[in-house]
């Protein structure tokens, strides 16, 4: 790299780490309810209904053997309507929250093994969960925070500024002026707001030529999304609202990669 900048205490590693060890598919799943191979279709699909399911294992002498889908089911014993499992189908429960993720990109739902059977499912719905929310929220903070580092890299004693609107000035002033009275350890840069400082680092020019190297023009638009994506964990809103399962788990993706620049950035 043409520049270096002092790194940050807290690292992607650190975070992958943490999310990779003890964040596991059992902390999002749900047990995957069974229907006997034996039942009339008709009335498990009744079941599937009230409790909304769209796949439900089948159970023969208590372990679970296959799974009905909703859609496919009419009457007679739901034997005739088992789907076997396959071994591109299935995760542990001991795999990490990360590969999870990634794996429902393409599919809409993993089913759990436990000590070789089958004890649960993951679905995109899943990923709502607040162990999904946590790692996705950990990652747009520190790429925040290294937004922040590179701001106050190239940009010394509030130089920033002339970049920026009077307007975002003023908001940032405002919060500034509203946490000194707090007696809180800050400056004028610890108040700017997530576009803020997106639009100041791509001022840089030799950040936005080295983004640009590693992801085209699609470097802003990731900044955009990531702004986004923030906001709607920060709300507590629908994750993928406005936007698909695969374009967030991408969007994931290209935040680690912007994260792996920034720290080879010393």
């Amino acid at each position: 790299m043409s520049f270096r900048m002092k790194q940050l205490k807290s690292t992607y590693s650190d975070l992958h780490t943490l999310f990779g060890r003890d964040i596991k598919a059992k902390h999002i799943l749900e047990y995957l309810q069974s229907c006997s191979t034996k039942e009339d279709a008709a009335t498990v699909l009744r079941r599937m209904k009230e409790l909304d399911f769209d796949v439900m294992g089948v159970e023969e002498e208590g372990r679970i053997i296959g799974y009905v889908e909703q859609s496919s089911l009419k009457t007679g014993p739901c034997r005739n309507y088992r789907i076997g499992f396959v071994a591109s189908e299935l995760l542990e429960e001991s795999t990490p929250l990360m590969e999870v993720f990634s794996c429902l990109h393409d599919a809409t739902r993993r089913f759990v093994t436990k000590r070789k059977k089958i004890t649960g499912i993951v679905t995109r719905g899943d990923l709502q969960k607040a162990p999904l929310r946590m790692w996705l929220f950990g990652l747009i903070t520190l790429l925040e925070m290294h937004l922040l580092r590179v701001i106050r890299n190239h940009f010394p004693a509030d130089s920033w500024a002339i970049h920026l609107s009077n307007g975002r000035i003023i908001n940032a002033r405002k919060i500034f002026a509203s946490r000194k009275v707090r007696n809180e350890a800050i400056d004028l840069v610890d108040c700017l707001q997530f576009c803020d400082k997106r639009e100041l680092v791509l001022k840089i020019p030799v950040i936005k030529e080295s983004m640009r190297k590693y992801w085209g023009e699609s470097a802003d638009t990731v900044l955009e999304s990531a702004e986004m994506l923030r906001d709607k964990l920060c709300h507590a809103q629908d994750i993928v609202k406005g936007s698909t399962w695969p374009e967030v788990i991408d969007l994931a993706k290209n935040i680690e990669h912007i994260l792996e620049f920034f720290e080879r950035c010393e």
